[in-house]
């Protein structure tokens, strides 16, 4: 039986996430995400550097199904985009924007087809996290929020692929998430997957992404 190995183009990529993943930045709220995580495409839902962060695991996953004695390599690189998505940056929308937007009567044209057709102006856009809106508090969590499942949800995808790499547990230990000031939530991989799903049997119509909004797919 021949040997399974990565193709040139993966074993670039995989070159390529690991200098992206080690070089150093600062996702604490004084600091600045490194230019190279993206946070330009797909607006205005998807504009935020925690989307890349996830999307640059799942590779990672499939890779180490091939080459599983290069774990240490895998694990590495994804202990780093964890550690990233624990820190402010990775809920910047969430934490800056509060209410109602107060943009929405100056949208572009193209976020026409996400609005319904009788409130444009009046209606705040899909990405817009509205934290706070009626009737809701503002909620410094975003793992505890009402809100948010497309950062809890696509966090435990990254922490699931983690998992599935090694099942060293290092994730399942409790760790901080936003770390600023007081703002500190205790989470571990099983307690978010636990809430989530509780959100989801009280919600069996979905549990929101923004404030008020559900995507029924």
């Amino acid at each position: 039986m021949s040997n399974v190995v990565l193709s040139d183009r993966s074993l670039g990529w995989l070159r390529y996430l690991h200098r992206k993943a080690h070089t150093p930045d600062d996702w604490s709220r004084a600091g600045r995400p490194h230019a190279h995580w993206d946070d330009r495409s797909d607006p205005p839902m998807a504009s935020w550097h925690r989307f890349d962060l996830v999307d640059s695991s799942y590779a990672l996953g499939l890779m180490a199904q091939t080459t599983p004695a290069w774990r240490e390599v895998y694990v590495a690189i994804l202990d780093q985009l964890i550690e990233r998505h624990t820190a402010w940056w990775s809920a910047a929308d969430w934490l800056t924007q509060f209410g109602a937007d107060p943009d929405r009567a100056s949208y572009p044209e193209a976020y026409r087809a996400l609005i319904p057709e009788e409130l444009w102006g009046d209606y705040d856009v899909p990405g817009w996290t509205a934290n706070g809106i009626d009737p809701w508090e503002e909620q410094p969590d975003p793992i505890g929020a009402e809100a948010m499942l497309f950062y809890k949800g696509f966090f435990l995808v990254l922490l699931g692929i983690r998992a599935l790499v090694s099942d060293d547990g290092r994730w399942e230990q409790p760790f901080e998430l936003i770390k600023e000031g007081d703002a500190r939530f205790e989470w571990t991989q099983s307690r978010i997957a636990a809430h989530l799903a509780e959100q989801m049997r009280k919600r069996p119509e979905g549990c929101h992404c923004e404030n008020t909004k559900i995507w029924p797919y």
